[in-house]
């Protein structure tokens, strides 16, 4: 028989039981120690044809058979809606096998089930106690099965981490390594017996979407010695990831690792910028953050830390003895390992390194769910991935990605049809945000992330599955706008006016967020109370608009005909109440003119003014940009797409805040959370890695490249560059399920030339700067102007 993976035990079928290490119960709750969980078994009979191991945990687990790690996988088994979804991966481990005894096991930490997490950093949110449950199937050429378990054979015994949190960072004492704890024969008898957990397998699922990984590995650029036996170190990159250090030194002698994105005036890491502040959790002493320590067993004995991740460019290294070189450190990059499928180039470099940024802060947030930061927060802020998705698709394969992070949405969105600000949440009932959930802009990332992931792939099987989902959430929005009136309202007329019944005005909501000047801990305590009618109603009908044209392609005509209705009855209301007598968008800020254009919340004749309206904004704040969270990624397009290109280059090139070129001029290698993220004077506010306002990659592939997706799964799709004077060319590539569009336009002396790739069973449209149109098949082409 060829050897192939075996079948995915079902509920009633698992062998293995639930195990939890015997914990002493010393120490603080965040800093608990990783345990090492073992056991032997015994192969006998034929040669064995193949085996797959299924293994899980509440925590994180590295897996281990006969003093090997089993697989590449990192932070197994992921992070997801662990009261209703936890994750089992599935390893061919044939070649780690042999006939007679063998020893496996785990190193299991707190991981997301019981350590930190969030604002709120709060522990224990889905258990007190960790566990693992693994399944060994061995094949023999007799084809004899034989079925291996977790159980009460197995022992524990604290491990050689004595502290693990993935937001803490870890604590390694590698005197404390059992030498051989995995390997058959090795005397376990001081060893604590396992306690069996009775927690079922109702809630088992395989693994979704792609393995956290690491991905590459960075040197080191400069080692500095600040002070004495104090080095500061800098690999040129902010990203998420660990050190990993190849000389610990003489034994006993003991290393701390510090690490930061970002360096004060005296050259030292900085964390302050990614603190809680006003929202940390009251402590007398507060537990560390983004920090390991290292005790080495002796000479030659190395570190790697890999039961937490941090963000970070910058470490400091204290206690190393001797000149710490750049040779001696690395940083390993890790993220879900996301198969490449776009890019794009042009001649401005200042452009190139803006891509690049965007691209790591999206990697950087890209650790098994989208998060927001890989430092503070590390959580899966809905709002971020909506405005992300799109340009998130065009550069790598994120459809099972996002259909793991979906079905978490779907299993933690409230009974009320409410999503979670974050996905998964684990504590829903924190008293932070217990009263918040239900964001407009943020949970309509349950309808608008499968449709982006729709329209990038063609395939509509993720629409299904999400369908209940989308619907309840749509039901939600329109519940809530025809049940409350915000007070200015109620104020203006006792009795609501015909349209309010489709206004979503009240309720908690973030809105804009974060627009330029706005302090997040200065507004946060208005977002209860704020009129939030412009962003929530147009968010209503983009999301009830969307849920019509799934529920056509799903063949439920009659959610379609009532979804399309309630879609124009929010753009009437919205009409209605935010468009003045002359015809104009009020209030008339930046983001809500976007945003109008964007979703189509105009009618035809209002959109050339609200445009001509958003240029005068623009050009009255020195040409800069006013936009926050929610409709920044719409910015540049809704100004080429209305004739105003060169104001939409003037922003792009724009060099002083808000604006992205000076987050790239002042040496950010990732985009920021602030627009200020680090202010003229050096001060650093905030997150230095939130993916963002990195959307406008957009622009550049759709604009600058020129390249848009027309049809589902890119069967039909346009090729329409829009040159500046200040490029000579640029190109952009994107592997769609036909095959490589390729993309490239050039500029010599006032004629352009433009090159397109079109793969087999797609369509293209060509639009020559000159307004020139070709529609065109498969094959290589080009045109000249």
């Amino acid at each position: 028989m060829a050897r192939g993976p075996l079948q995915f035990p079902a509920p009633e079928s698992w062998v293995g039981q639930w195990v939890e290490p015997a914990e002493t119960g010393n120490g603080p709750r965040v800093q608990r120690p990783a345990y090492y969980l073992a056991a032997e078994f015994y192969i006998a009979g034929d040669k064995i044809d193949s085996a797959v191991l299924f293994a899980t945990s509440h925590g994180v687990y590295e897996a281990f058979i006969n003093g090997k790690r089993v697989g590449d996988f990192e932070l197994t088994p992921g992070f997801t809606a662990y009261r209703k979804r936890v994750q089992v991966q599935q390893f061919d481990v044939t070649d780690l096998l042999s006939k007679g005894a063998n020893a496996w096991g785990a190193v299991l930490s707190d991981g997301w089930w019981r350590g930190q997490h969030g604002v709120v950093r709060g522990v224990d949110a889905y258990g007190s106690k960790s566990a693992f449950l693994a399944e060994l199937h061995v094949l023999l050429a007799s084809g004899e099965v034989l079925v291996f378990g977790t159980g009460p054979d197995w022992r524990s015994k604290p491990s050689h981490i004595l502290a693990a949190d993935l937001i803490c960072g870890e604590v390694h004492d590698n005197r404390q390594r059992v030498k051989a704890w995995i390997e058959s024969g090795t005397d376990r008898s001081d060893w604590s017996p396992v306690t069996v957990g009775d927690y079922g397998y109702d809630e088992l699922v395989p693994m979704e979407g792609p393995p956290v990984r690491r991905i590459e590995e960075l040197d080191a650029e400069s080692v500095t010695e600040i002070a004495p036996g104090r080095f500061v170190v800098d690999f040129g990159q902010n990203s998420n990831g660990w050190i990993r250090i190849s000389d610990l030194g003489p034994e006993g002698n003991e290393i701390v690792i510090s690490y930061g994105e970002w360096l004060d005036p005296d050259g030292d890491v900085i964390q302050a910028n990614v603190a809680l502040g006003p929202f940390a959790p009251p402590s007398d002493e507060p537990p560390p953050f983004q920090t390991d320590r290292a005790i080495s067993a002796g000479e030659g004995d190395s570190f790697e830390p890999r039961h937490s991740t941090k963000g970070f460019r910058y470490v400091r290294v204290e206690g190393y003895e001797g000149e710490l070189d750049c040779a001696s450190l690395k940083s390993v990059v890790v993220h879900s390992d996301l198969p490449r499928v776009g890019g794009f180039r042009c001649s401005n470099e200042r452009i190139n390194r803006l891509h690049t940024a965007a691209e790591w802060s999206f990697r950087s947030n890209a650790c098994d769910i989208p998060t927001d930061c890989p430092t503070r927060e590390r959580s899966g802020w809905v709002g971020d991935w909506q405005t992300y998705v799109a340009a998130a698709l065009y550069l790598y394969d994120v459809s099972t990605f996002s259909a793991k992070w979906l079905a978490d949405l779907a299993a933690d969105q409230l009974e009320n049809g409410a999503v979670t600000n974050i996905v998964p949440d684990p504590s829903p009932d924190a008293p932070l945000w217990k009263e918040a959930h239900g964001s407009s802009g943020w949970g309509d990332a349950a309808v608008h992330v499968p449709w982006e992931v729709y329209l990038a792939t063609g395939e509509t099987g993720l629409l299904g599955r999400q369908y209940e989902s989308m619907k309840r959430w749509v039901d939600f929005a329109a519940a809530s706008a025809a049940g409350g009136r915000h007070r200015s309202r109620i104020e203006r007329s006792a009795e609501p006016l015909e349209h309010e019944r489709y206004l979503w005005d009240t309720g908690w909501h973030f809105g804009e967020w974060l627009e330029p000047g706005v302090d997040m801990d200065q507004v946060f305590p208005t977002l209860a109370i704020a009129d939030h009618g412009p962003v929530a109603t147009a968010y209503l009908s983009r999301s009830a608009g969307q849920l019509a044209r799934i529920a056509e392609l799903l063949g439920d005509g009659e959610a379609a005909q009532r979804y399309a209705k309630l879609s124009a009855n929010a753009r009437d209301a919205w009409r209605t109440e935010f468009i003045d007598a002359d015809g104009r968008v009020t209030p008339a800020t930046q983001a809500n003119l976007v945003r109008a254009l964007a979703f189509g919340l105009l009618p035809e004749a209002s959109r050339d003014q609200a445009a001509e309206d958003l240029v005068v904004l623009i050009r009255e704040a020195g040409n800069h940009l006013g936009t926050g969270f929610l409709s920044t990624v719409f910015l540049l397009p809704v100004l080429a797409d209305h004739g105003h290109l060169d104001v939409a280059y003037d922003l792009l090139y724009q060099d002083t805040e808000p604006s992205w070129m000076y987050m790239i001029d002042t040496g950010g290698t990732t985009i920021w959370e602030d627009w200020d993220g680090v202010k003229p004077d050096g001060t650093v506010s905030h997150s230095l890695n939130h993916y963002g306002k990195g959307s406008v990659i957009s622009f550049l592939h759709g604009y600058i490249g020129g390249l848009q997706l027309i049809g589902p799964g890119w069967r039909r799709f346009r090729v329409a560059p829009k040159p500046h004077d200040s490029l000579d060319w640029a190109e952009t590539y994107h592997t769609c399920p036909f095959g490589t569009i390729n993309a490239r336009w050039e500029s010599q002396g006032g004629a352009v030339s433009v090159e397109v790739d079109v793969p087999g069973g797609t369509v293209a449209e060509v639009i020559m700067p000159s307004g020139e149109v070709h529609m065109i098949e498969a094959g290589k082409h080009k045109f000249c102007c």
